[in-house]
């Protein structure tokens, strides 16, 4: 029973679905036994892992472009917000592990064997939160914030990840347009009932919350964005029908007045919630950071660990920067204040209005069409997925994060987005902003997702799954392999490649001082500020985003110094003979946990010295 390893259209085959979900872990047991080609066995258990999490979550299906053909009718649901669903999710992600325990690791290959240590750990870290602290899960334990929650997501998935090309997937629309209602109502129930626990957002994260809300409700109907969306969507496919009537019907008489009613359950709510800002002000609150630190780092790093490394990071970037801002003639105060001052210089900044957004935007695709061109210097392989650079949409763009990466459809009816939030054009000066787009888009995220989307040589629960070390890791060491391929127009852009380093090793004494050393909004984000020099209110939407989605910000320096490191040592190993381009191949191997990437660079690294 050996599987193809190109699954890109394997839940289009019914045939193969079916084997897939019919299989049992009696029938591994029973394969194996037998002489059975283990690889292939572990492989169709892997894709009725993957089958069952696609059937269960509608929007993870659309997100891949898996939402047709058999799966059709997911097109039309949201997943419920009900205890119960959590509970069945929970034990389908358990009866997933116990499946796997019956392969026998020993009789696999060694990709296989890594396949099977990655997918066991993912199913490790998506039930440890349940079942060692009873939480939905750790590095987002509030269920209604300034980033999350019903009211935030689902008019984006509506909008990015719900393709409209028939009157039949227009009709889809709709139905989850009135769905959307059920689930805001299912949250604000389940919101009520954890309060009572303690998971209750702190009080300015609500604020923000409802002013998003309010933002929401304020549309007209017939003027929303998500009216506009399919109205503008189903025209341009030519598919007739007044969607704009019936979207603003359902919009006005069941998805309003549902907001209406989460808005008052927020602030009803308001009063009650707990003081400060960190893990700690949580019930079991260090057992809870620790959690969270575990599971975006992959390592057992202790959250002093991290404070110190943050420390002295900060103290390595900020001298080598200081060398970069004297020679443009930046010398006096602080690298921070510096920083600032640069940061305002009128030949950094493009206008804060509409014409200056569009111009912003015009330049991010002009840096990622020549980082193309430069990418074969430093790549075997390269991605074929297009990338799109979008600005936030302007509704929630008040506590969204100031950029953020959306794969593309498995299937390639859907591009990858590279979003930008666009709140406030200062946020981002000119010198800033190559970084960014090679963290975002290419040699980045957009370059280290795909090539595992586009991989042959791992299942598909593999290609869409991930692991925040190892992607933002790699983000970040992307910015240094622009540098090394000369992509930096100037030492002012290479002072904005530093400063982003010198952000990330800054998160990581904020993040460890908010949930341990209870540092408070306002000093986190004076640290900020005066560490790498952003502007105030883009410095407290990301000290924000800290507090409420715990830990994730230490993902993005501890994964950087683990590539780095492993790549010293597989230069160190090859001398001259060391390729570039082939320590890059590892990326088709997919997203793997920090330890197990450390035991994977060593074994090619003696796969490579035996030849």
């Amino acid at each position: 029973m050996t599987l193809s390893l190109n699954r890109r259209h394997f839940l289009a085959s019914g045939s193969a679905a079916a084997v897939a979900m019919a299989l049992t872990p009696a029938d591994v047991l029973a394969q194996a036994a037998g002489g059975g080609d283990a690889d292939g066995v572990a492989n169709m258990l892997y894709e009725r892992i993957f089958a069952e999490a696609v059937a269960s979550s509608p929007e993870l299906a659309s997100s891949l472009g898996l939402d047709r053909g058999p799966n059709a009718a997911l097109k039309s649901r949201l997943s419920p917000r009900t205890p119960e669903r959590r509970q069945a999710e929970f034990a389908r992600l358990n009866a997933a592990r116990n499946a796997l325990s019956a392969i026998d690791r020993a009789s696999l290959s060694p990709s296989g064997q890594l396949n099977l240590d990655v997918v066991k750990y993912q199913l490790d870290t998506q039930t440890a939160p349940q079942s060692r602290l009873g939480m939905d899960g750790v590095m987002r334990p509030y269920r209604i914030f300034q980033q999350g929650g019903a009211y935030f997501s689902v008019p984006d998935f509506l909008n990015t990840a719900h393709t409209v090309r028939s009157s039949e997937d227009a009709e889809a629309y709709l139905s989850r347009l009135e769905q959307f209602a059920t689930i805001l109502d299912q949250e604000s129930e389940r919101q009520r009932e954890e309060a009572g626990r303690g998971l209750l957002a702190p009080a300015w994260s609500l604020d923000l919350t409802l002013g998003q809300m309010r933002a929401l409700r304020g549309q007209p109907a017939a003027e929303s964005g998500m009216t506009g969306s399919l109205a503008g969507r189903a025209a341009a496919a030519n598919i007739a029908g007044d969607w704009a009537t019936r979207a603003t019907r359902i919009l006005e008489s069941a998805v309003y007045p549902a907001l209406d009613r989460q808005m008052a359950t927020i602030a009803e709510l308001k009063p009650t919630t707990r003081e400060g800002d960190g893990a700690w002000r949580l019930d079991r609150g260090d057992e809870i950071y620790a959690l969270a630190l575990e599971q975006a780092t992959t390592t057992t790093m202790s959250p002093d660990e991290v404070h110190a490394i943050g420390l002295e990071q900060v103290a390595e970037i900020s001298a080598e920067l200081d060398v970069i801002l004297k020679a443009q003639g930046l010398a006096n105060g602080s690298v921070g204040a510096r920083l600032a001052e640069l940061n305002v210089r009128p030949d950094q900044l493009y206008a804060n209005d509409d014409a200056g957004r569009a111009a912003l935007i015009e330049s991010l695709n002009a840096g990622v069409q020549a980082m193309n061109a430069l990418l074969p210097r430093a790549f075997a392989t390269l991605p074929t997925q297009p990338l799109e650079i979008r600005r936030v949409p302007p509704e929630i763009q008040d506590g969204a994060s100031n950029g953020y990466y959306n794969r593309a459809a498995l299937d390639g009816s859907r591009p990858a987005i590279y979003f930008i939030n666009l709140k406030d054009t200062g946020d981002w000066p000119k010198y800033s902003l190559p970084a960014l787009t090679f963290h975002e888009g290419s040699p980045g995220h957009h370059l280290q997702i795909s090539l595992a989307q586009e991989s042959r040589d791992i299942p598909t629960l593999r290609k869409v799954g991930g692991f925040s070390a190892y992607s933002e890791g790699w983000a970040l060491y992307a910015e240094q392999v622009a540098d090394e391929l000369g992509a930096y127009g100037s030492e002012l852009e290479r002072a904005g490649y530093l400063q982003s380093f010198l952000f990330r090793a800054a998160r990581l004494v904020v993040d460890t001082g908010i949930h341990t050393r209870r540092w408070d909004r306002q000093r986190a984000t004076d640290y900020l500020v005066e560490t790498t020099g952003f502007a105030r209110p883009r410095s407290q939407r990301e000290v924000e985003r800290y507090c409420t989605q715990i830990g994730q910000a230490c993902s993005y320096k501890v994964g950087h110094m683990a590539w780095t490191r492993l790549r010293a040592e597989a230069e160190r190993a090859a001398g001259d003979a060391f390729d570039i381009k082939q320590f890059h191949e590892i990326l088709k191997e997919g997203a793997m946990p920090l330890t197990i990437l450390e035991q994977r660079v060593r074994a090619r690294i003696a796969e490579r010295a035996a030849r």
